[in-house]
């Protein structure tokens, strides 16, 4: 079974140059962020370019089961009526968020030092997940939490009655948990410090000060200290979402490995903390270039511009990168695939607690395709096969997750056989109009 109904078998063949421009969908991360903050300002939010995805539609459900007013106009402009940091209402329903762990994740933390009650729950994939990661620093406001086994949905918290600011270092690398952290510092009194050893996207914190939070960002010996003082009265923003730079990765990933290929994909965020995937093809000899930089609500974006590219070299990405391109490593295993020689991928533990083990489902998908990979705790390596190309001709198991789906038909662009998945159902969370974009580009992409 599908995370939303019946499996969806598809299967992607060998394509001819994919060519045209690629409007990719908003960017994932900024659009939960955007309807959260909207729901804790006062007044109307604005929001343009929103992702309507699954799992942010999940976000702007929740918001309403908070009080906010949430509506969306023929046009797809989206607006939010905010209840204000601290308004809250206790929702009257179990919160499903889905297949999305940072809709849960946000939201716990923007709940938590309310003083309400939220039982959170979501589909099978997300029910396996670990919130401990969040849950343990929510505990510090004076929140609690009641879970299953292993600190795993369902669950429910009980907001802090009377928060207390925090001072929290993030044990790993999570851009989840440093904005479940920030959010819940917004009701507490005083200021709520996080400190981060290792920078990671910083999309909430951009965010919170064009909404007029007083946040300040610091580096330090201890890393990166992030203060925010409490209980601002937070002002409605007008907000146009860039293009999701990690939906960006699939038609740019499949332009580098098609022959023939020409795609320019418009108004892509390039927030240096989630671009670690483009510089890293460049450093592989990808033909990949920025055009028309400029910047928009606070964010740096660009025309993105892809062609087919033989020759790539197999490179040791730096594993300090992981975080700015952690969910984009999928799909860097498809391109390793057809690059020559090695390319290693270190200090990517977080891949294994993601919506699937994603180093696993890669590993066995490109082994049952003839890549040769080795695999670890936290690396992997794929043996590119260069210029012998890659035989393919496998069925991937997706394990309910979209990237996982969209990463085998990628590589079906360009092998030998085709490439089978077992359900593409769960793209809809984040890609809704992934098939019909890649076939407007001339990717032979279908039902299996």
């Amino acid at each position: 079974m599908s995370a939303h109904g019946p499996a969806q078998k598809m299967i992607a063949r060998r394509s001819e140059g994919l060519r045209g421009e690629a409007h990719v969908p908003g960017d994932k991360s900024i659009s939960h962020r955007a309807l959260i903050l909207g729901a804790l300002s006062v007044g109307e939010t604005v929001v343009t370019g929103l992702l309507e995805g699954q799992d942010v539609l999940d976000t702007a459900k929740a918001m309403r089961a908070f009080g906010a007013e949430v509506t969306r106009d023929g046009d797809g402009t989206w607006h939010v009526h905010g209840v204000g940091v601290g308004g809250f209402a206790e929702p009257g329903e179990v919160i499903d968020c889905g297949n999305s762990g940072t809709g849960v994740r946000l939201i716990m933390g923007a709940m938590a030092t309310c003083p309400i009650t939220a039982t959170f729950t979501g589909d099978a994939s997300l029910n396996k997940r670990p919130m401990a990661r969040v849950t343990d620093p929510l505990a510090l406001f004076g929140a609690q939490a009641v879970g299953r086994s292993g600190g795993r949905l369902p669950m429910t918290i009980v907001g802090a009655a009377d928060p207390v600011p925090v001072r929290y270092t993030v044990p790993v690398p999570s851009a989840q948990v440093k904005s479940a952290v920030l959010l819940a510092g917004l009701n507490a009194p005083g200021q709520t410090v996080v400190i981060e050893r290792e920078a990671t996207r910083d999309h909430t914190e951009r965010m919170l000060a064009g909404f007029g939070a007083e946040i300040v960002t610091e580096d330090s010996d201890e890393g990166r200290v992030i203060t925010l003082t409490g209980r601002p009265e937070l002002r409605p923003q007008t907000i146009v979402v860039p293009r999701d730079p990690s939906s960006a990765a699939f038609p740019v990933c499949a332009a580098l490995i098609v022959p023939g290929s020409d795609v320019l994909v418009p108004n892509i965020g390039l927030n240096p903390t989630r671009a670690g995937l483009f510089y890293t093809l460049q450093e592989m000899g990808a033909d990949l270039t920025f055009e028309n930089l400029r910047e928009e609500g606070g964010e740096p974006v660009a025309d993105l511009r892809a062609r087919h590219s033989p020759g790539m070299k197999g490179i040791a990405v730096p594993p300090e990168r992981a975080a700015s391109m952690i969910d984009e490593y999928p799909v860097l295993s498809v391109v390793a695939a057809f690059a020559e020689g090695a390319t290693e991928m270190r200090g990517v533990k977080e891949l294994r607690v993601k919506e699937s083990d994603r180093i696993a489902a890669m590993a066995d998908g490109l082994r049952a395709a003839g890549v040769e990979v080795e695999d670890g705790p936290d690396w992997w390596i794929v043996h590119g096969r260069g210029a012998a190309g890659v035989p393919g001709g496998a069925t991937a198991a997706t394990h309910l997750d979209h990237r996982i789906a969209m990463s085998f038909l990628v590589l079906g662009l360009a092998s030998d056989a085709p490439m089978t998945v077992d359900d593409g159902g769960p793209i809809a969370t984040s890609f809704p109009v992934f098939g019909t974009l890649m076939t407007d580009l001339g990717a032979d992409i279908g039902p299996a």
